[in-house]
């Protein structure tokens, strides 16, 4: 007698739309080990921006990131901002939802944005350093902790 399945009770997609659907995936999230070598090698294309308070920003952050809380998010507090860029937003981590709010505030004002998956928290499970205070600091320079197994 064979076991009913749990994952087989859906039937996977085809291959071509589960292609098209994680393309899809890929344009709107990016992770920390990504951002971590794109910083790292100098990457000029992005901006990372922490949407968190000012005062978690200053007790550890992205080396690399600005601070920009989502709630000061709007057309005055983001003219400076260059919008050749992507600009990757993070948070706390997957309990927060404070990049997924960012990263609708700039799309909503034309800016191209990319969520970091699991925040501030990934970033330090997967090894990489913070900067602390209220400048951005920079990882570029830094050799990874470990190295990615993905």
């Amino acid at each position: 007698m064979s076991a009913t399945s749990q994952v087989l009770a859906f039937p996977a997609a085809g291959p071509a739309d589960t292609a098209s659907f994680m393309l899809a995936k890929l344009a709107y999230h990016t992770d920390a080990w990504d951002v971590a070598e794109d910083l790292r090698n100098g990457v000029s294309g992005i901006v990372v921006i922490d949407t968190r308070s000012e005062a978690l920003y200053a007790a550890g952050h992205v080396p690399g990131a600005i601070s920009l809380p989502h709630r000061l998010m709007d057309a005055s507090s983001t003219a400076q901002l260059d919008r050749s860029k992507t600009y990757i937003t993070y948070c706390d981590g997957i309990g927060c939802n404070g990049s997924t709010k960012g990263a609708y505030k700039l799309a909503s004002l034309g800016f191209s944005v990319k969520e970091m998956l699991g925040g501030l928290d990934f970033w330090q499970r997967d090894g990489h350093p913070l900067a602390t205070g209220t400048e951005p600091g920079s990882l570029s320079g830094h050799a990874p902790a470990i190295e990615c197994g993905c």
